[in-house]
Parts: structure tokens; C-alpha cells; sequence
């Protein structure tokens, strides 16, 4: 009899009719996935799946026969397959509680011998759906909209309530040195891709060393539970036209500063975010208190806040490697000038 766990280590056998029956019987109890036709595969470190199902007695109501699956499979994926924890835990247990924007997921699991975590979302392209990119237009309306859900996200974790408390949610900056550091920056800054990294920013060094204040920084005000990742690649246009947030793999305890700057600074180009900047941190003020926090930061707080998550985002698409480089250029750009303009190292202390 087929069972959950071990979660399957390659993709075949997370994509059988036998193991998705179990799977997916989680939340439709009585399934029987009799075949499975799988479409375009993304492979890196991590493996993203698109698939069809065909049920016995039709797909249930309210399940999708157009999914995704998302695991770390094979001799590349398989050593990393605990980075999955995070995302999947999040999915499985917290993402319906928040009630933030995100993908719906049939399926959530981390494997709790191992940590290793697997998940299928439905795949919102065919409803129509766009995950977006750097190179995709974004307007300022909408990057309020998309502030309105880190807000949301931000206020269910202010304060620290027990809820994020759990060892999957224990900061992770610390862990982001460990592969990448100076010289990464440095070779993305001397080449294409960092053409237009601003003057005053370009210094990989001082880059690493402000990182390093922030994966030090011990819990304090303004801590949460943050995205982690909030660049404008990591939101998906539903098929309702909004916003959604997406890819929660570095989901944590931490600053919530780190969230909106990086999001709005990778979001807009630099006039945009330029004209509108100010509006829309006051923005994320409104929405933070509109969802319960009665005491939200202090003008002076959250705009130095949102001067470090300038830095944080900076250093994200200075370390990054495989992703387009028209995409890392674009991001640079535009991260770099943030830092630049509000002088974010001195925020970060460095």
C-alpha cells in the first residue's frame, strides 16, 4: 500500500497515480488519481512540475485538475530537500490562518523525520494567471495593492505571538553567506549585469558587512513573521487582476523593514518608486494598523526601516547567479539606486 512518508525523492514517483491519491487524499478524502499527464518541468535546485490529473468518478469538487508541484528531486535536489520546509510548512499550516494572498495548496507536507518538504498549488496560469518578472510592467496602484498583503502578513506576527514561534520560522539571513559572498558581488558588478549599479553603492564589501549587522541583529521591535523575498518576480497577477504573493521558501522570523523596502524598490522603476515612495510607506503604515497593530512604528522608524530593506534587496540580486541577467541587471539597477538615494548602509549601521 502506497503511503505519505518518506515523501518520494524523484519526481516519478511524486508524479504517480499511486502516490498523489495519498497525497492529495489529505484534503479530498476518496480520491483515485487514475493518470497523471505532466507538462513543462522547471529543474534547478528545487523542481517545479506542472501536471493534469484524471480521477475515477471525475476530479472532486473544488479541486483543480491543472496543479503544480514543487520538491527537491534527484542527486541535485535531493541533498537540499530541508530548504523546502519552510514553504511547505507555511502552506500546509499558517498561509489560510493569515488569510494573506497566496497560492491555494491541495497539498502541503515536511516530512518530519527529515524536514524535507514537498507541495502542490494549483496552477493559476491556465485560470489565467501571470507570475510576474523585473522586466514585467508593475504600476504604483498595484504595488500598494501587493503592500496591502505584507501588511496583512506582517500584522498576524507582530509582537511574536506563539503562532510564529515554531523552530521553521527561526531567522535565516545568517544562512544566505553560505554560498554565496564578496567575490559573487563583486564578479556581478564588474560585468554586464551590474553596468548600472550606482556609484555610490558599488561597493561589495560594504555590501556584506551591512548583511552580516542584519543576520546578527537579535529579536526587537518591529520583528514578525516576513516574506523574505519580496521582489516584484515573487508576485503572481491573479485571474481577479490582484495581486498575490508567492515563493515563501525564505519565510521567517525577522525585521519587517526588510519586506517593504525591497519590495517597493524592486518593484518600481526609479522615477516611479521615486514619486511615489513616501505615499506608499504611509500606505503600509495605514493598512499595518487596519489589521490590528495598535501601536504601528513611528514615521522616523518606518522610513529608516524601509531604507534597510533597500540594502537587503541590494545584496539579494548581488549574490544572485542563475536567474536571466537582463532580470539581475534590471533589479540591480533599480535596488542600487534605493540604496543610493536614502543611503541605506549608514541605516544598517555600516
Amino acid at each position: 500500500m502506497t503511503s505519505l512518508f518518506p515523501l518520494p525523492t524523484t519526481l516519478e514517483h511524486a508524479l504517480s497515480p499511486e502516490w498523489l491519491t495519498v497525497a492529495l487524499g489529505q484534503q479530498h478524502p476518496g480520491i483515485e488519481v487514475t493518470g497523471v499527464t505532466i507538462g513543462e518541468i522547471d529543474c534547478r535546485v528545487s523542481t517545479n512540475a506542472l501536471f493534469t490529473i484524471e480521477c475515477a468518478g471525475g476530479v472532486p469538487e473544488g479541486l483543480s485538475p491543472h496543479l503544480c508541484i514543487k520538491g527537491y528531486f534527484g542527486e541535485e535536489g535531493a541533498p537540499y530537500a530541508h530548504i523546502g520546509e519552510g514553504e511547505a510548512r507555511f502552506y500546509s499550516g499558517m498561509s489560510d490562518a493569515i488569510g494573506v494572498r497566496t497560492l491555494r495548496a491541495p497539498f502541503a507536507v515536511a516530512d518530519p523525520e527529515t524536514g524535507a518538504g514537498i507541495f502542490i498549488t494549483e496552477d493559476v496560469v491556465v485560470e489565467g494567471g501571470e507570475f510576474l518578472s523585473s522586466l514585467s510592467p508593475y504600476s504604483i496602484e498595484q504595488t500598494a495593492q501587493s503592500l496591502t498583503e505584507f501588511a496583512r502578513l506582517h500584522a498576524f506576527g507582530w509582537g511574536l505571538p506563539d503562532a510564529v514561534r515554531e523552530p521553521w520560522l527561526d531567522p535565516k539571513i545568517f544562512t544566505y553567506f553560505q554560498a554565496r559572498g564578496v567575490g559573487d558581488i563583486q564578479e556581478n558588478f564588474d560585468g554586464w549585469v551590474g553596468e548600472q549599479v550606482h556609484e555610490d553603492a558599488r561597493d561589495a564589501a560594504r555590501l556584506v558587512e551591512a548583511m552580516g549587522v542584519l543576520s546578527a541583529a537579535p529579536e526587537g521591535p518591529g520583528w514578525t513573521v516576513m516574506h523574505g523575498d519580496a521582489h516584484v518576480g515573487n508576485i503572481l497577477i491573479a485571474p481577479d487582476e490582484k495581486p498575490s504573493l508567492v515563493d515563501w521558501q525564505l519565510v521567517q522570523r525577522n525585521f519587517y523593514g526588510i519586506d517593504v523596502g525591497y519590495h517597493i524598490a524592486s518593484a518600481l522603476t526609479t522615477e516611479d518608486r521615486e514619486k511615489a515612495e513616501r505615499d506608499l510607506v504611509q500606505h503600509y503604515l495605514d493598512e499595518l494598523r487596519a489589521f490590528g497593530v495598535a501601536e504601528p512604528p513611528s514615521w522616523d522608524e518606518m522610513w529608516d526601516a524601509y531604507r534597510v530593506g533597500n540594502v537587503y534587496g541590494f545584496f539579494m540580486w548581488g549574490i544572485t547567479k542563475i536567474v536571466l541577467p537582463p532580470k539581475i541587471k534590471v533589479l540591480l539597477q533599480r535596488l542600487s539606486a534605493a540604496v543610493a538615494a536614502h543611503d541605506g548602509f549608514a541605516a544598517v549601521g555600516v
